[in-house]
């Protein structure tokens, strides 16, 4: 029988096979310059996916991939095809858009398992449009149909261009990711945010200002990203203008669009946090799962570009979180909840139940006693978002629709032990740092007073920086709390967040940081070169206030 794939991305290609059976983000986990793999925590880091066909079963982690794939195929340094065997939307979205934009193909396949797991044993392979070849097997490549997508009259005017070239081209590319998603139509959106204002690579902005030139205006409430400056002040911080132009540049082109210009990552803290059941259109990682998990929204996580092409229609393909059947748990994780532990429980919680669930949605048990708080389920979904390709999860007795189990679902464990181990990953840095790094992602103003009053009206010997969003840093200044925390010498800075901040706003002299983010502890080797420390917010105000942290794992951990 004639075995067949099927081909996402039509295109030409050949070269070696690069095989990992981890999910990569390539958003902190790909130097889209060098095309180098810089997460410190993947099996290929150090290696080079430039010319490659890369396999993976899928992507995880930041809806910037899209960004990077398409800076990667403008820079040259691109894989030669990308080969999946699950479900994958953010490096799928930046090869479309660097096909259908800037001429750049790039095939994208996806594998039935088994035939995946014959093809990774490979050495080398080559695409055309009708097939894959390598020395061991053949596959006849089936396109991706729209056909079946059901489009409104609105839908198909939008389509064929009566309402201008910018639309028509958006409404393209939502109709091409549907086709992907397997959508039959497409649903109207309340609100969308925008994750590609973080000028993660020169990519970013060429597209923004493309779409701004081109008459682009979003249709629905649109809140913005935290971005790469302090918009207002990044001149008199030194940031270079060959950084800083541009970075404002790209939060000014979707301010353009018609965005609101609230430049965080935390979204889910503004005023118009959506309700349970609400669809929205959400990028950025940490902010579809908390609305998904905590708040009962209903979002895919978008990539980067298709969240822009969303908010220009108001419109999003009906597939995914947003139908009831894919909100079910997959995978129930029981968790041995420590006698006494600290706030750095959730965070890595978090991180191990995305390494435990890296293409399904968990169901964690064992932590209804615990209650947590909104600022706990903050930390458990970012650092969850790290490992986990999963768009949400479910916390038993915690979250709104924590009882859609799948009958099928198995079963997982998280032991103390585990939690040893995960600690230890999370802590290859010495007991002595240079900067202590609080809002990853954007601090609330429960978070903010939690480290004021840690602090306890000491003086910060370690330079100190928390990121947060102009609304929870109003809401501090009104309160007092911005003032004892700048008291203690913390320096609480706007729009931009620890996943986009650059030298010399990152200390430069600074070797070693410490930090209470499970996602930073994981991203921040990789996107800053230094040696990273994690902890609780307590840990972090005592590193700041003596510039060291305690060796070893924390009582909560000890046998």
């Amino acid at each position: 029988m004639n075995k067949t794939a099927r081909s996402i991305l039509a295109g030409t290609a050949e070269g070696p096979i690069l095989a990992t059976t981890e999910p990569l983000s390539f958003w902190g986990g790909v130097d889209p310059a060098s095309g180098k793999i810089i997460d410190v925590h993947h099996p290929l880091h150090g290696q080079s996916i430039k010319g490659v066909v890369l396999m993976m079963p899928s992507t995880r982690g930041s809806c910037t991939g899209s960004g990077v794939l398409l800076d990667l195929a403008l820079n040259g340094m691109a894989p030669a095809a990308l080969v999946f065997c699950q479900a994958e939307d953010v490096v799928t979205l930046g090869a479309l858009i660097a096909d259908k934009m800037f001429g750049k193909s790039l095939p994208v396949l996806r594998l039935a398992p088994e035939d995946w797991e014959r093809l990774r044993k490979e050495e080398k392979a080559a695409i055309t449009p009708t097939a894959l070849t390598a020395p061991g097997l053949t596959l006849s490549l089936v396109q991706s149909k729209e056909a079946g997508l059901d489009l409104s009259a609105t839908d198909q005017a939008m389509l064929a261009g009566e309402e201008g070239e910018v639309t028509k081209f958006a409404m393209e590319i939502i109709c091409t990711m549907a086709a992907n998603q397997g959508a039959e139509r497409l649903i109207d959106v309340a609100q969308a945010h925008i994750d590609g204002c973080i000028y993660a690579s020169p990519a970013n902005l060429t597209f923004a200002e493309k779409m701004a030139d081109m008459g682009a205006r979003v249709r629905v409430p649109t809140t913005m990203n935290a971005i790469s400056v302090d918009r207002e002040h990044w001149q008199t911080q030194g940031v270079p203008a060959a950084f800083g132009r541009p970075a404002a540049r790209l939060a000014d082109a979707y301010v353009r669009m018609g965005c609101q210009n609230t430049f965080t990552c935390s979204p889910y803290l503004l005023e118009t946090a959506p309700k349970q059941g609400e669809r929205i259109a959400w990028a950025e990682s940490n902010a579809v799962i908390y609305a998904n998990t905590v708040l009962g929204a209903r979002t895919a996580k978008h990539p980067d570009f298709l969240d822009l092409c969303i908010a220009i229609i108001g419109r999003a393909p009906l597939s995914g979180v947003y139908l009831d059947q894919h909100r079910f748990a997959e995978r129930i994780i029981d968790v041995d909840v420590p006698v006494a532990f600290d706030d750095a429980f959730w965070p890595l919680i978090g991180y191990l139940a995305g390494k435990v669930s890296p293409d399904r949605i968990p169901l964690l048990r064992g932590l209804e006693e615990a209650k947590p708080t909104a600022e706990n389920l903050k930390a458990l979904c970012a650092a969850f978002g790290t490992t986990s390709a999963a768009p949400m999860l479910h916390v038993a007795g915690v979250t709104p629709e924590a009882h859609l189990v799948s009958p099928a679902a198995d079963e997982a464990r998280i032991t103390k032990h585990d939690m040893a181990d995960g600690w230890q990953l999370l802590n290859d840095g010495p007991d002595s740092v240079d900067l202590v790094a609080i809002g990853s992602p954007h601090a609330s103003l429960e978070e903010c007073r939690a480290f004021a009053d840690a602090l306890q009206g000491t003086k910060a010997v370690t330079t100190t920086i928390i990121t947060a969003g102009r609304q929870v840093i109003a809401s501090a200044r009104g309160e007092g709390t911005l003032e004892r925390l700048e008291a203690s010498g913390v320096q609480v800075i706007p729009d931009l967040c620890w996943c986009s901040i650059s030298e010399p706003v990152f200390p430069v002299e600074a070797k070693a940081l410490m930090t209470n983010s499970g996602k930073y502890a994981h991203y921040g080797p990789g996107l800053s070169g230094r040696a990273v420390r994690f902890g609780s917010l307590v840990s972090c105000a005592q590193a700041a206030q003596t510039g060291r942290v305690a060796h070893g794992l924390p009582k909560w951990l000890e046998a």
